[in-house]
């Protein structure tokens, strides 16, 4: 009996290798991917607003929405597919709760900071006032230390798999160490 416990544990261990394998392939291929670009200029524009609201410099921020709406617009679409790939029927509410971790977590680097943050941060914005394309802002965002919550993965959604697939993954690979 414990041979056969033996077998589905290895087999289990097969089945976790293959998957993490699957998943570190996957993260070679993040840098490149829409979606890994649209969280950057995301969190750009997050640490922007946090930097206009807590330096009192709104007028720059509000200059920087003005230049870049057209790339930030489209960015917040390729976030909305993302995050509908990925949650389904709860996307709004990940979406609205990524913001929201995005935000907390750029204040608090900035609190840390004390004094000195508004000092570290409003030169971003004549840095970005100075980017002549959308494009330039990509990389400018790809660039900078850009803080992002722990709780996101910012490549491409992962394929939905059906709960059935995976049922019929785990059988097969319990049959197989059966044999």
């Amino acid at each position: 009996m414990s041979f056969s416990i033996w077998r589905v544990a290895v087999a289990g261990l097969a089945l976790a290798g293959l998957v993490n394998g699957e998943a570190a392939f996957a993260a070679t291929q993040c840098t490149s991917s829409p979606a890994h670009e649209a969280f950057d200029v995301q969190g750009l524009k997050s640490e922007l607003m946090v930097t206009a609201l807590s330096c009192n410099v709104q007028d720059k921020y509000n200059a920087f929405v003005g230049k870049f709406r057209a790339r930030l617009l489209a960015e917040e679409n390729t976030l909305n597919a993302y995050f509908h790939t990925t949650y389904g029927r709860a996307a709004q509410r990940e979406h609205d709760d990524y913001i929201t971790q995005l935000a907390n977590v750029q204040s608090e680097r900035g609190l840390k900071s004390g004094t000195a943050f508004c000092d570290q941060r409003v030169a971003m914005f004549d840095e970005v006032a100075a980017l002549e394309s959308s494009a330039d802002l990509s990389s400018y965002a790809q660039a900078k230390d850009i803080i992002q919550p722990a709780s996101y993965e910012t490549c491409a959604a992962p394929e939905r798999v059906l709960r059935t697939e995976v049922r019929t993954r785990y059988r097969h690979a319990r049959a197989a160490a059966r044999s």
